[in-house]
C-alpha cells in the first residue's frame, strides 16, 4: 500500500561541506580552468569519505547492491569522486561552455517523436549522473527548450551558488511547492519545452510507492507520474551518465505516449508506472554504477526514514 505523510530521510540530512569551499572550486574552475579544479578533488573527496559517516554507509549499501559484491573503500571513493566531478562540470554547463565535453546522445528520436505534435514533453530523470548535461545537450544540440521542476527544500546554499553562474536559469526553474507551479508547467509545455522532473527521491508528504530496486524495496514518489497524467503530455526518460574525464552519455527513451489514470484504478496505475520507472532506473544504474548520487538509505521504509 502507498504510504503518505512521510518525512524522507534525505530531507533530514544537513547540508554538508563548506559553501566557502564550493565557492573556491567554482572560482578556480571559472578563472583557472577545469584541470586545476579537478586537481583539488582528491583532497575534497577524501575529506568527505572520512568524515561523512552516514552517507559513506549508504554508499556502501548501494554499491554492494549494484556491484553484486562487497564494495571496497576504493569503490566508495570512486562513487564520491564521480559526484564531485559532475559538480565541477556543472560550472561549465551552466556557463554554456559545452565545447569542453564529449557528450554522446542516444535515443534522440524518442524526444523528437514525443514532440512531433508541436508541444513539449515531460522528461523524467533521476539523481543519476548529471541532469545539467541533459539540459546542455538539449540546448547545444537539437536546440530544445528546457524547464525544470525542482524541490529547493535541501541544499539551498549550493543551489544559490550555482544559480549565480547563470541568472537566466531562474526563469527555467519551477518550484514544485509554488502555488502557480502547475500553471507554469503547462505554459512551458505549450511553448514546446522539455519539462524535467526527477522521480527517484521522495518529498515531504509524498505518496510513496514501494518498488523493487537492486534486490530490495525502495520508495518512489507518485507525484511525477500523477503530474504527467494531469499535464497530458508524452513522457520520456532521460539520464546523463558520467563516463569519466570529459565524456558523458545521454540516454533518452520513450516511457509513455500519454499517461491515463482511471479513477477506479488510479492507485494501481500509478504504482505500475513507478515500478516500470524503477526497472529502467535499475538498468541505467547498472550501466554506470558509480553515478547514482543518493547518499542516504534508499531502502528504508518511509516510517523508518521519519525516525531518522
Amino acid at each position: 500500500m502507498p504510504a503518505t505523510g512521510i518525512e524522507p530521510a534525505w530531507l533530514e540530512a544537513r547540508e554538508r561541506g563548506s559553501p566557502i569551499l564550493v565557492r573556491l572550486i567554482v572560482w578556480i574552475t571559472r578563472r583557472l580552468g577545469r584541470a586545476p579544479a579537478r586537481a583539488l578533488l582528491p583532497v575534497v573527496v577524501a575529506y568527505f569519505v572520512v568524515f561523512s559517516v552516514k552517507p559513506r554507509r549508504a554508499s556502501r549499501e548501494y554499491l554492494a547492491r549494484v556491484l553484486d559484491r562487497p564494495p571496497t573503500l576504493a569503490d566508495v571513493y570512486r562513487h564520491y569522486h564521480a559526484f564531485a566531478s559532475t559538480l565541477v562540470d556543472r560550472v561549465y554547463f551552466l556557463s554554456g561552455r559545452y565545447e569542453h565535453f564529449d557528450v554522446r546522445l542516444h535515443g534522440t528520436e524518442a524526444v523528437e517523436h514525443a514532440m512531433a505534435g508541436g508541444s513539449g514533453c515531460v522528461l523524467i530523470g533521476a539523481h543519476l549522473g548529471s541532469f545539467e548535461v541533459l539540459r546542455a545537450a538539449a540546448l547545444s544540440g537539437p536546440r530544445w527548450k528546457v524547464a525544470m521542476l525542482m524541490d529547493n527544500a535541501n541544499a539551498r546554499k549550493m543551489t544559490r551558488i550555482f544559480a549565480a553562474l547563470n541568472p537566466e536559469l531562474a526563469d527555467d526553474i519551477i518550484n514544485v511547492g509554488a502555488p502557480d507551479s502547475l500553471i507554469r508547467a503547462k505554459q512551458r509545455l505549450e511553448e514546446g519545452a522539455l519539462l524535467g522532473v526527477l522521480a527517484d527521491r521522495l518529498r515531504r508528504g509524498d505518496e510513496a510507492i514501494g518498488c523493487s530496486f537492486l534486490g530490495g524495496t525502495t520508495w518512489l514518489p507518485a507525484g511525477p507520474f500523477t503530474l504527467a497524467a494531469v499535464l497530458g503530455a508524452p513522457v520520456v526518460l532521460g539520464f546523463g551518465l558520467y563516463r569519466g574525464g570529459r565524456r558523458y552519455d545521454v540516454h533518452f527513451e520513450l516511457f509513455r505516449e500519454r499517461i491515463s489514470l482511471p479513477r477506479a484504478e488510479r492507485g494501481a496505475a500509478v504504482a505500475a508506472l513507478a515500478r516500470a520507472y524503477a526497472t529502467r532506473l535499475e538498468h541505467y544504474t547498472r550501466l554506470a554504477p558509480y553515478n547514482w548520487f543518493n547518499f542516504f538509505d534508499a531502502w528504508a521504509a518511509p516510517d523508518e526514514g521519519a525516525r531518522g
